[in-house]
């Protein structure tokens, strides 16, 4: 008995009914298509006639070439309708978007009429997650593989004997505390980024002076300023209100300041500044560095992305900093965006709503 039959008996129903037959085709959550000897589309639910209807082609009637171009699906239908057994196929369908199915074909009969059923289930969001799982543990293996294979690199060394060398020793020992302290900040922003993207960080909006906030980070900021040559602007008005999280503002000012220091040339600045528009508070900084690639920046704020990982690595960083300061503007009910011209230099602005 096929799956659509098993449907029908469950619900106490003849299952040659039209009505009855549309009735359960529509209550399926799962594309379905009904096909006929003739490979012949002779009835399928509304999910198919979006998926594989989507130009407004009426389903029904049309031959199943027409409808779905894969010839493993074509010899699944076949098969069930010649031999009276089912399959199992894969489908992908590559339009706008890539659309990947599981899909099952069974015979079934139908007021005595040899006919063939095929549930599509959709396995692309599925298949997409495991694919962004899959990439995150690639970076993060990567990303603390290196700092690790230089602190068991220069501890092996240290073991050797480099530790009587007292000026060797110390610049060892310095090296092993910078790649030590990378991992940490980067173990500590990963569990940061879980917690927010679980719902698990809550936000306390109160009014906070922008101009003061921005001072103190600068503040906190200015030895790297003044290591990389760059110039820190605070362009932000004195009486500059935003109703925010204070402790979650900061963390999104000090990573895009920060960034921007980093990234800047020498003798550049970087400037933060806002405006309010219609009900926003738009927080902006912006650097004169070289810019960013246009096919770079619709995946500027993905985690551990990077334009170019050997300066990234270079200059440090964990590569979540920019996830972090998305999802926490989206926490305030906000988003931030980024716009840059090359050679010129790159603003990001955090638009957050005024209540």
């Amino acid at each position: 008995m096929s799956e659509f039959q098993m449907a029908a008996a469950d619900k106490g129903v003849v299952a040659d009914s039209p009505t009855v037959l549309q009735e359960i085709l529509n209550s399926t959550r799962e594309c379905v298509l009904i096909v006929d000897s003739n490979l012949c589309v002779a009835n399928c639910n509304a999910p198919a006639g979006i998926i594989f209807g989507g130009s407004g082609m009426r389903l029904k009637q049309r031959r199943l070439s027409e409808v779905i171009r894969d010839l493993d699906i074509h010899e699944a239908f076949r098969k069930a309708l010649n031999q009276r057994v089912p399959s199992e196929v894969r489908l992908e369908i590559i339009d706008a978007e890539r659309r990947a199915f599981d899909v099952h074909i069974a015979p079934i009969d139908l007021d005595g009429q040899p006919l063939a059923i095929g549930f599509f289930y959709d396995k692309t969001q599925i298949e997409r997650l495991e694919s962004v799982r899959q990439e995150f543990l690639s970076n993060i293996s990567h990303e603390l593989r290196t700092p690790l294979t230089s602190i068991l690199a220069f501890v092996e060394t240290l073991e050797d004997g480099a530790i009587d060398d007292p000026e060797n020793s110390k610049r060892f020992l310095g090296v092993i505390r910078r790649n030590a302290e990378r991992m940490s900040s980067l173990i500590a922003d990963i569990l940061e980024l879980s917690l927010i993207e679980s719902g698990k960080v809550s936000i306390e909006k109160r009014p906070v002076r922008l101009s003061e906030m921005t001072a103190e980070v600068y503040t906190n900021l200015t030895v790297k300023a003044e290591e990389y040559g760059v110039e820190l602007v605070n362009a932000v008005p004195a009486e500059a209100l935003v109703m925010v999280d204070g402790i979650r503002l900061e963390q999104m000012l000090i990573n895009l300041i920060d960034n921007a220091i980093k990234f800047n040339r020498r003798g550049g600045r970087v400037t933060t500044d806002w405006e309010h528009i219609g009900g926003i508070d738009a927080i902006s900084v912006s650097d004169t560095g070289e810019g960013i690639m246009p096919e770079h920046l619709g995946r500027i704020f993905e985690r551990f992305y990077r334009i170019d990982r050997a300066r990234s690595r270079e200059i440090g960083g964990t590569g979540l900093g920019l996830a972090i300061v998305k999802h926490l503007a989206r926490l305030h009910g906000g988003e931030v965006s980024v716009r840059s011209v090359l050679s010129e230099g790159t603003t990001f602005r955090i638009e957050l709503p005024v209540k």
